[in-house]
């Protein structure tokens, strides 16, 4: 007769303790972490109060050396509430976990701007909810172009660095009335930066709307007098190279077509797929003259331009109606990294 004296459950592994929302709300959690969160998680806390929801793969690439660096300091980010995750149904294989800012790490930064929590308009389930939300996909591509730029930043020797970036979000509080980008951000390498529009385009929208939406740069970039590259980055070179002839159509019809200067990409499924590398292919107009693929920074020569000053701060407004108030976009690059004692 076979036994097996280990009962099943016991073979199991066991979900981490969490306090529930109420308990992570308290005072005493709070003093929990007070001598436990280091600046690079409360770092971390503001990119995903900002952007979201980061794979663990996109933390790593963020502000970790190693995945089992990052997976073991996560575990306790999620132990305290200060993030929580999740992991989508992929019909092959599985899916890496996804990081959203959990209602511990909210409290903590409304605190540490001396704001009332409720003024941040965060809710968990919302912060949550993303996981059901059909833009996931999109709003985890938009990101992993910012962490593979800041990894580039962050390697030794490295060339150019990410000094700024702002979500869909926080450009819709800026320019919302006018184009609604991707993002927004600025690289600077060599002594030059270059700043630009993302237009991430994940291949659910006609080529006609994509196009369409440089007539809306055009009124931005006449109503600020200031000039703005938009750079789109695309799924495949099938459809960059339909895509290029209707941008191209669109841009004639302009009535200063210079004043949006325009460079597309395209995902190379073998490759490194870093944004700062030869891979930015200029549509010719009256003043870009015929050229390769050109590194991010290359373009700042290509189209040399003033460089704004970034706006202020606008209030949002909650279905309440009452004033929500919105924490400014952080770094892009992380704080130094600094040893913590506490696992527990």
């Amino acid at each position: 007769m076979i036994t097996n004296p280990t009962p099943q459950r016991a073979l199991r592994g066991h979900m981490p303790q969490r306090p529930t929302p109420r308990a992570a709300t308290t005072g005493e959690h709070h003093a929990h972490l007070a001598s436990r969160l280091t600046a690079r998680d409360r770092w971390l806390a503001r990119m995903l109060y900002e952007h979201k929801v980061f794979t663990t793969t996109q933390i790593v690439e963020l502000c970790y050396p190693t995945m089992r660096a990052a997976n073991h300091r996560l575990l306790d980010l999620f132990r305290w509430r200060v993030v929580d995750r999740f992991q989508p149904f992929i019909s092959s294989g599985t899916a890496p976990m996804h990081y959203v800012l959990d209602i511990a790490g909210a409290v903590a930064l409304a605190y540490e701007d001396g704001v009332d929590p409720k003024q941040l308009g965060y809710r968990h389930e919302d912060a949550i909810g993303i996981a059901h939300s059909l833009r996931l996909a999109h709003t985890v591509g938009v990101n992993g172009f910012l962490t593979s730029l800041v990894a580039s930043s962050r390697r030794p020797g490295a060339r150019g660095q990410l000094t700024t970036w702002w979500s869909e979000q926080h450009c819709g509080r800026l320019f919302g009335d006018m184009v609604r980008p991707d993002a927004y951000g600025r690289w600077r390498e060599d002594g030059h930066q270059i700043e630009f529009f993302l237009e991430f385009d994940f291949g659910t929208e006609d080529l006609a709307t994509l196009a369409s939406k440089l007539y809306r740069y055009h009124t931005l970039a006449t109503a600020t007098a200031i000039t703005t590259p938009v750079l789109i980055w695309l799924t495949s070179n099938r459809r960059e190279t339909a895509a290029r002839r209707a941008l191209a159509e669109t841009l004639s019809q302009l009535d200063r077509p210079t004043l949006v200067p325009v460079a597309t990409s395209t995902t190379d499924p073998t490759g490194e797929n870093n944004p700062a590398d030869a891979r930015w292919l200029p549509i010719a107009g009256t003043s870009t003259p015929r050229t390769g693929r050109l590194r991010l920074a290359e373009l700042a020569h290509l189209w040399p331009h003033p460089t704004p000053t970034p706006a202020p701060q606008t209030p949002a407004t909650g279905p309440s109606h009452q004033p929500q108030t919105q924490l400014a976009a952080p770094d892009p690059l992380p704080p130094p990294a600094t040893a913590y004692r506490f696992r527990r």
